[in-house]
């Protein structure tokens, strides 16, 4: 029997345009209703979530920085996976060096090189708050929970990827949100730190855990859950590391998955 469905936010739980359709907000209702916990989680910064908490009605903590930092439905700090300075300013090089883009976030505040930059202002409309500007990001190293390689050189991307664990190695998750995103955090600050966080903290094994996303950072929430969900836009590498596969964000897949699979279940 579930008790807790996590899902992921972006791709996930809402649309190409960041919308919560009605049916996702229903399907929600149903969830609490059958008294099934709701959580998200998403590489946003927990500020850019906020926006969800009132329609889903949460009460669970909120998951920003794919585990990075948990917050209560007010925003009120839990617990927070800040990077060493070293391992920042290492990473920041090796991203560099690959040609992309680098954003830090540090707590709630997001900094850029350049406001004109490569999906700086789609990140803005996502998360409904303004960037700071940083034109040397590598002196930002004290207290970053997250840094961000952006591209639309998508091969460059997949490489910065590795050559990050490859360089920084355990010190840091360095995974894919979106195609052209490479997200950098602690190394307990990924999606599967989020199931056995919330599992603890809720005191849900984890076997009644139910996980739902589409990227790659979302596999490792699927390793940890006893039912996982993709969604019908991942890619095929991360539906075959699913249990289950729904339809897309565009055509109300995550409705169709707390129906089909987390309900119906039951």
């Amino acid at each position: 029997m579930i008790e807790l469905l996590i899902a992921d936010v972006d791709g996930t739980l809402v649309t190409h345009e960041k919308e919560l359709t009605e049916r996702a907000r229903r399907a929600v209702r149903k969830l609490h209703e059958a008294s099934i916990a709701f959580a998200i989680t998403s590489g946003r910064p927990p500020r850019g979530m906020s926006m969800l908490v009132a329609p889903l009605a949460l009460t669970t903590p909120v998951a920003g920085f794919n585990g990075g930092m948990f917050v209560d439905p007010d925003m009120k700090p839990i617990e927070v996976k800040a990077l060493p300075p070293e391992v920042v300013w290492r990473a920041v090089h090796v991203i560099l060096e690959r040609r992309l883009d680098v954003w830090i976030y540090q707590g709630n505040e997001w900094f850029v090189r350049k406001l004109d930059a490569p999906h700086v202002a789609r990140e803005q409309f996502t998360v409904r708050f303004t960037p700071r500007i940083a034109t040397d990001p590598s002196r930002l190293t004290e207290g970053v929970i997250k840094i961000v390689g952006v591209s639309d050189d998508l091969p460059a991307v997949e490489a910065c990827e590795r050559d990050l664990r490859e360089q920084c190695e355990d010190r840091v998750s360095a995974a894919r949100s979106q195609p052209y995103y490479v997200d950098v955090t602690h190394p307990e600050a990924n999606k599967g730190h989020v199931v056995q966080y919330l599992s603890q903290k809720l005191g849900i094994p984890s076997e009644r855990i139910a996980t739902i996303g589409d990227m790659p950072n979302d596999v490792l929430m699927f390793a940890r859950s006893g039912v996982s969900i993709a969604m019908g836009n991942a890619s095929p590498d991360v539906q075959r590391s699913a249990r289950y596969v729904t339809g897309s964000n565009e055509s109300d897949g995550f409705a169709d998955a707390v129906d089909r699979f987390v309900l119906g279940k039951r």
